[in-house]
């Protein structure tokens, strides 16, 4: 099975999970690539059996136009376009699986979760979600254990090979 994972970085912590993610795929059989939204084209996510996508969490959810230019002025960079504006217009491989992540600067629900509103707008109702710690500030570092999280994370997406969106995975309030 072939694995695309769609990810958003501005700081690099988001990427570093993408990677790791990609590892723990890889590390279990799967083939597995990383790429940037503006290089999520039709043809390169269309024979995915696994879609995994990524942001970091601003603001409670989703990078938006706004955020990314603070992340910028913070020394971040800016994705043109970002998982938001892509996922408007992708259309999304009606076979694959799909998952979501994102990280976070802290747990709980005061700092809301990206990877949620990405499971609502791409219409998965089951899908899968998890969140990476990241360091506070604009390390681009995620915190302690969160790498081997992610790559674990990957292997357990691979184990569930035969999963399709709605029969389990964290449930995505509506």
């Amino acid at each position: 099975m072939r694995a695309v994972i769609v990810v958003e970085s501005c700081f690099g912590a988001t990427l570093a999970a993408a990677e790791e993610i990609a590892r723990g795929l890889r590390d279990s059989g799967m083939s597995a690539a990383v790429l940037a939204p503006r290089e999520a084209t039709p043809e390169a996510i269309g024979r995915a059996g696994l879609l995994v996508l990524g942001a970091p969490t601003h603001n409670r959810g989703l990078p938006t136009p706004g955020s990314r230019a603070t992340a910028v002025k913070r020394g971040g960079r800016a994705e043109d376009p970002g998982l938001r504006e892509w996922l408007t217009d992708a259309r999304l491989p009606a076979s694959a699986r799909i998952a979501a992540f994102d990280t976070v600067t802290g747990p709980g629900w005061i700092n809301g979760s990206a990877a949620k509103r990405i499971a609502r707008l791409s219409r998965h109702r089951g899908a899968a979600i998890r969140s990476f710690l990241v360091e506070a500030g604009d390390s681009g570092a995620l915190a302690g254990g969160q790498a081997g999280k992610a790559r674990a994370w990957g292997a357990e997406l691979a184990s569930d090979r035969e999963h399709r969106p709605g029969e389990s995975g964290d449930a995505v309030p509506e």
